[in-house]
């Protein structure tokens, strides 16, 4: 089993900025994908960002250029730097870890960003 504890989410105005952290702890493999998804309210749940152990990044097209996602393989944690934050973004923001071994998927609770004037 892998847990994952996130932290980071909040209010903040448009056009500013928050940074995500997801700390994972378990057993896991090296060989992985650690990535953040989100759910806005009567939405489904969609990508934002992932970044696999070897470094390979995939950003949803409306983050772009804005959101940079990074991780520290050492301590198993990964970023979600957010800039020029729209109302659009608010949503519940969950970390996700993907063992690609195993083929299995494990989630964090998720956090709450509120982007709102």
């Amino acid at each position: 089993q892998v847990q994952l504890v996130e932290s980071g989410g909040g209010l903040v105005q448009p056009g500013g900025s928050l940074r995500l952290s997801c700390a994972a702890s378990g057993s896991m493999f090296s060989l992985n994908t650690m990535g953040w998804y989100r759910q806005a309210p009567g939405k489904q749940r969609e990508l934002v960002a992932t970044m696999s152990s070897g470094g390979s990044q995939n950003y949803a097209d409306s983050v772009k250029d804005r959101f940079t996602i990074s991780r520290d393989n050492a301590k198993n944690t990964v970023y979600l730097q957010m800039n020029s934050l729209k109302p659009e973004d608010t949503a519940v923001y969950s970390c996700n870890f993907f063992d690609r071994i195993r083929a299995m998927n494990f989630w964090g609770k998720g956090t709450l960003v509120t982007v709102s004037s």
